[in-house]
């Protein structure tokens, strides 16, 4: 792992540019008890978030994500470490810190019973907001949200999408310049979770500070500005996409097998052309490796492939992608239980 980290920044980097960023965590430690045993959710963890951006938080199930929101959001206090936003001590100053947020995570929290501008009425009162705004405020929302029709309908009716859409909605009543999203897309439709990005996007447009956790390779690509990979509670790596995929090199080619019980013996003659570790694809049969010269290794694996008599489906070269990195980083894909 350790040679794999040469894109990851110090604490002590982090540190001298805390007078940039809206969201800073410092070398954040956490500890659960699990079964008789200690696990290690956070394992020294440091970020930080420069105002109007979005930064990805990328990893598995169990590499720390979740765990570092709820630190950040008031709701655990860590071990060790601290964390600011806009300069304000979360750990110091709970209270001023949820009168500056808003969360939604990866299930949507609104009551089934009432409706969608229930919902957000209901929000608007329990930040105080009075009557009048609250009722304002919700109308505001279902408006944006594209929800005018399906405002006085009970929530338990709604589709996945629109009940994602309300409960993030609902993060949004008090107009917070940060929002933390957590997973905020788990089980969504394609159609659906592009309308989402899409809000995510004109948010951040008016200058909102987005902390998003993600699985979703592609939205990560999509959304952030810059992404910390994380893996066992401490992020291995940081940059932009573009930047964490030069990290692992340029070019790669892709074979896709007939027969994917020759998958073992095609990934060592591609090991043999490649420059790196050979990955397999989710559908079992597609194998891929970085090169130095795309054409070349490309023509190689052709002809190497026919004389071992293995059949190909398909055949080309390209761009790494941030499942590449993760894989590359981690040893395993970011959609891998930990």
């Amino acid at each position: 792992m350790e040679g794999n980290t040469k894109g990851v920044r110090s604490v002590g980097h982090l540190e001298s540019e805390c007078q940039l960023s809206f969201i800073q965590a410092n070398n954040l430690s956490k500890t659960y008890q699990a079964n008789k045993r200690e696990v290690k959710a956070l394992d020294g963890l440091s970020l930080e978030v420069p105002k109007g951006t979005v930064k990805g938080l990328l990893g598995p199930n169990g590499a720390g994500k979740t765990t570092t929101v709820k630190v950040l959001t008031t709701l655990i206090q860590p071990d060790s470490g601290e964390a600011f936003i806009d300069g304000i001590n979360v750990l110091e100053q709970p209270e001023t810190i949820k009168r500056m947020i808003g969360v939604s995570g990866q299930y949507a929290a609104v009551d089934q019973k009432l409706t969608g501008y229930e919902n957000l009425e209901m929000v608007g009162r329990l930040y105080h907001l009075g009557a009048k705004k609250a009722k304002q405020r919700a109308t505001e929302l279902i408006e944006m949200f594209d929800l005018v029709e399906a405002a006085n309908r009970p929530v338990k009716g709604f589709s996945g999408g629109m009940r994602r859409r309300i409960d993030l909605a609902g993060a949004l009543v008090i107009k917070p310049p940060v929002l933390f999203l957590d997973e905020p897309t788990t089980g969504l439709d394609p159609r659906s979770r592009l309308g989402l990005w899409q809000v995510i996007k004109d948010l951040v447009s008016d200058g909102t500070t987005v902390l998003l956790t993600t699985q979703y390779l592609e939205e990560a690509d999509q959304l952030a500005d810059s992404i910390a990979v994380i893996d066992s509670g401490k992020v291995i790596a940081e940059g932009t996409s573009d930047e964490l995929k030069m990290q692992i090199g340029g070019q790669r080619v892709e074979l896709s097998l007939v027969r994917i019980e020759d998958v073992a013996r095609g990934s060592e003659l591609l090991a043999g052309i490649s420059q790196g570790e050979v990955s397999v694809g989710n559908d079992g049969r597609t194998i891929s490796a970085p090169v130095d010269n795309a054409p070349s290794a490309l023509q190689q694996s052709l002809k190497t492939f026919a004389e071992e008599n293995i059949e190909l489906n398909d055949a080309g070269m390209r761009r790494p992608t941030l499942d590449d990195v993760f894989m590359e980083l981690t040893g395993h894909k970011a959609e891998v239980e930990a």
